[in-house]
């Protein structure tokens, strides 16, 4: 009985203030990075860095977008989700043809901008992360603002590690491996908010039925 209880208590949808300041302060966070991060790549002639900074830009859209649905109806906010879901996945794959493209074609990267860079990106998303840390249990669209920032984290710490076996090896296939995990998590993401916005919509859809 308790559990039914439970599982029928609507989820946070975003609808406070301390919520859209939280988000705004993370799309300024996002959009600085990424034109630190895109003018460094280009500095550095990296492609992987100019990924990442598309990865910033790809989360300054999407968080835009949730701040753009909150308060609208669930079939509006499930929309958003699976859009940002769907962004996620293409990350994901971007993330790791780009990085094929690094090591098959562009030959290896700079392991000192992959470092320094990284980490710098690394501490913007900690921040993202520890801003966002109480609404992680929201509704499918407030839950992909925490699964993005959460998975760009991980994603900046294998960079760094990536860096550092780089410059261990003079090879560029720990930065190809690490890719392949971030890719990996991206996609794992994608995932899990594309099936917690459609199972939201068949939800609201059956109600309103």
């Amino acid at each position: 009985m308790s559990a039914s209880c439970c599982a029928q208590q609507p989820k946070f949808d975003g609808a406070s203030p301390a919520f859209r300041r939280a988000l705004w302060a993370v799309i300024a966070i996002n959009a600085a990075m990424f034109v630190v991060e895109m003018a460094a790549g280009s500095y550095a002639q990296s492609q992987a860095l100019k990924a990442d900074a598309l990865d910033f830009l790809g989360d300054t859209l999407t968080y835009g977008i949730s701040l753009w649905v909150i308060g609208m109806s669930v079939e509006r906010r499930t929309a958003a989700a699976l859009f940002k879901g769907a962004m996620l996945t293409v990350m994901g794959l971007w993330v790791l043809g780009s990085t094929l493209w690094q090591v098959f074609v562009l030959g290896v990267p700079s392991a000192y901008v992959m470092s320094f860079i990284g980490m710098l990106a690394l501490l913007a998303n900690v921040a993202s992360v520890l801003i966002l840390m109480r609404y992680r249990n929201g509704d499918a669209n407030v839950r992909s603002v925490w699964l993005c920032s959460r998975a760009d984290m991980v994603g900046n710490v294998a960079v760094v590690v990536a860096a550092a076996g780089v410059a261990a090896t003079a090879s560029a296939w720990p930065d190809l491996l690490v890719a392949a995990l971030m890719a990996a998590l991206f996609l794992s993401s994608a995932w899990q908010i594309l099936r917690q916005a459609l199972a939201e919509r068949a939800a609201a859809r059956m109600a309103a039925a």
